[in-house]
């Protein structure tokens, strides 16, 4: 297993590919992704100096064995409805922490976010916490574009009560949309250390240039999920440097 890095981490903004890529989950989670394409996505994180690379369940073994401590091990459950049963989760999750995954990010149920029962959400999570021991990471996917200001909120309150360690924009498969720049800044307002709270948060879902990347980490991220992470590292001009933008909410 490979260290984590802490979720209440200070976000610094960064300056170069190298410290860009630390932030990263290389991520291939494509229902048609062969082993073949996982392998060569580990190796592809590897050479940009990504944190991890997140593979479906099915591929945590291969990613752990073509890894070999290089890089950290990220998998999902209940992705990407959430519509699954609590103890499902909490099985699909032990299961890749068995296969020595070193982070899971689950999906909550949306509709019951979005129904305000907020209790749900929390024991969903505890569940699945309950599979996953303190010496691993666990994200919660919330699914914010589908979810109003009042909703993000009390759902990232219901992973904090719940034990998770990071909060998570999006699946990237929800027709809503992804991260935006706003919902990242609730969260980290709510949660996380921009608000004194001891909660990563990642954002995910349509992060496909460097300027958007940025934008997320000065709204509050301390993690992005990318799948076309070199084409966003190629962003940056290196014969000059870089400067964040402004964290802006809207």
């Amino acid at each position: 297993m490979t260290a984590q890095t802490h979720a209440t981490q200070p976000a610094q903004p960064p300056r170069d590919r190298a410290a860009l890529a630390a932030f990263v989950d290389h991520t291939l989670l494509k229902p048609e992704a062969t082993a073949a394409d996982v392998a060569a996505l580990v190796e592809e994180g590897a050479e940009l100096g990504v944190f991890s690379v997140c593979v479906s369940p099915s591929f945590v073994s291969l990613a752990v064995e073509v890894a070999a401590g290089r890089l950290a091990v990220a998998t999902v459950c209940g992705f990407p409805s959430g519509k699954h049963m609590s103890d499902v989760k909490a099985f699909e999750a032990a299961r890749s922490v068995a296969d020595d995954a070193d982070e899971v990010d689950m999906v909550i149920d949306v509709g019951t976010a979005r129904a305000g029962r907020f209790d749900v959400v929390e024991a969903d999570v505890a569940a699945v916490r309950g599979a996953v021991q303190a010496d691993r990471v666990l994200k919660v996917i919330i699914e914010s574009a589908a979810l109003t200001d009042e909703q993000i909120v009390g759902t990232c309150k219901a992973a904090e009560a719940a034990g998770a360690d990071f909060v998570k924009t999006s699946t990237g498969f929800h027709p809503a949309g992804g991260a935006s720049v706003h919902a990242v800044s609730l969260m980290a307002r709510t949660v996380g250390a921009a608000g004194g709270g001891s909660l990563g948060v990642k954002a995910s879902g349509g992060i496909r240039d460097l300027d958007t990347a940025l934008a997320m980490i000065a709204a509050g991220a301390t993690r992005l999920g990318l799948s076309g992470t070199a084409s966003v590292l190629a962003g940056f001009d290196e014969d000059a440097p870089v400067t964040a933008p402004a964290p802006t909410d809207y």
